[in-house]
């Protein structure tokens, strides 16, 4: 069985072309910016929307089959475009024994299907994946191995999966949210691009912080730590894109 919370058709934020996003319950990380909260474990959240009188469930399991014909519904679009799947979460990688049968299927049916991690498992988890998987969004937090732990995460895991990914040859997309206040500053920056450039990387995307999920947090009873912290602004994001050019092929989603 499958434990996802939502299923996003016409996702343009998650890997090339027109993508359906298939978000999946649980994390094994803590990241006080999180915009997807209600994915952070695995049992069912309830969000209670108040100013709108709105409740919903977040979390459901399913089959393979029960799903298929929903991830098949944009199928043309994905062909046309150059899209597909994304299995993303939480972190989908934790359900890794789960989502083989599906993505055997997606295979079957011709759709490319990516993985969006922030790679904190053990590499057999890779290796059961890497056959039938196009590729992975890899999103890489810090190059502080004490604020990896903070978050729940190891560096020296993440960088060694980084590595054997390299040298598998497949598709590999290095992605760096943009935390002000935890990796945005020049240090932080440096030491990102030297770490990163040791392991091999030659491009990475920039994701910048937004507060989009905020209001999840209210509907779930939560503070967010995060409530106050503005976005960096177009000056900001284009001075750290300058940083990260010095060392890599620059990307940022918009």
């Amino acid at each position: 069985m499958l434990n996802i919370s939502n299923i996003q058709h016409f996702s343009v934020g998650d890997g090339d072309g027109i993508r359906t996003t298939v978000f999946f319950k649980g994390c094994n990380l803590r990241c006080p910016w999180c915009h997807n909260p209600e994915n952070l474990v695995s049992s069912p959240v309830k969000l209670c929307y108040e100013k709108i009188g709105k409740t919903e469930i977040m979390g459901r399991t399913v089959t393979p089959d029960e799903i298929l014909p929903e991830l098949l519904e944009d199928k043309d679009f994905y062909a046309e475009s150059g899209g597909g799947i994304t299995l993303s979460g939480g972190e989908v990688m934790l359900q890794t024994n789960e989502i083989v049968p599906l993505i055997e299927l997606l295979r079957e049916n011709g759709v490319s299907v990516l993985i969006d991690t922030a790679g904190c498992v053990p590499y057999r988890y890779f290796e059961m994946l890497n056959p039938i998987v196009d590729g992975y969004l890899f999103d890489f937090k810090t190059a502080s191995a004490e604020k990896y732990k903070d978050i729940g995460g190891d560096l020296e895991l993440v960088s060694e999966n980084i590595k054997a990914l390299y040298k598998s040859g497949i598709k590999l997309q290095i992605r760096i949210p943009l935390i002000p206040g935890f990796n945005t500053d020049a240090e932080s920056i440096n030491d990102i691009c030297e770490h990163l450039k040791g392991l091999g990387v030659e491009a990475v995307e920039l994701l910048p912080f937004h507060r989009l999920g905020i209001s999840k947090y209210a509907a779930m009873g939560l503070d967010y730590s995060y409530k106050d912290v503005l976005p960096l602004t177009k000056d900001e994001i284009r001075s750290i894109e300058n940083l990260f050019a010095k060392y890599f092929k620059v990307k940022t989603e918009r």
